[in-house]
């Protein structure tokens, strides 16, 4: 599965931004589908989570109940609402895939495809 990820920029502290992640083709009813960030000089860390089929999410406590993960799946898309955005949002935002939602870590080194990343800066 070939991801593309897109919908980054420049903000102001407060505002929101959606990304969106395509895939090439129709993920399995397994598939988890993953958003991760990396801000300079930082790790690449876990963001949110969903699963293809059924819908089940998870999310990184730093961004819970301001960031919401959903799916297209007529589009092969998946979005990441992000409201309320925080100067400490800035980051490089990156889709991925995973072929099982269980596999348990969430850890980028499980991932089995990546999108490019797209850029997400928040004003003070």
């Amino acid at each position: 599965v070939q991801l593309q990820a897109s919908g980054g920029g420049l903000v102001q502290a407060g505002d929101s931004l959606r990304l969106s992640c395509v895939a090439s083709e129709r993920p399995s009813s397994s598939h988890a589908m993953v958003w991760f960030r990396q801000a300079p000089g930082k790790e690449r860390e876990f963001v949110a989570a969903i699963k293809w089929s059924g819908g089940s999410t998870l999310y990184a406590g730093s961004v819970k109940g301001r960031f919401t993960i959903s799916k297209n799946t007529a589009k092969n898309t998946v979005y990441l609402q992000m409201n309320s955005l925080k100067p400490e949002d800035t980051a490089v935002y990156y889709c991925a895939a995973r072929s099982s939602w269980y596999a348990g870590t969430w850890s980028p080194g499980v991932m089995h495809s990546w999108g490019k990343g797209t850029q997400v800066t928040v004003s003070s």
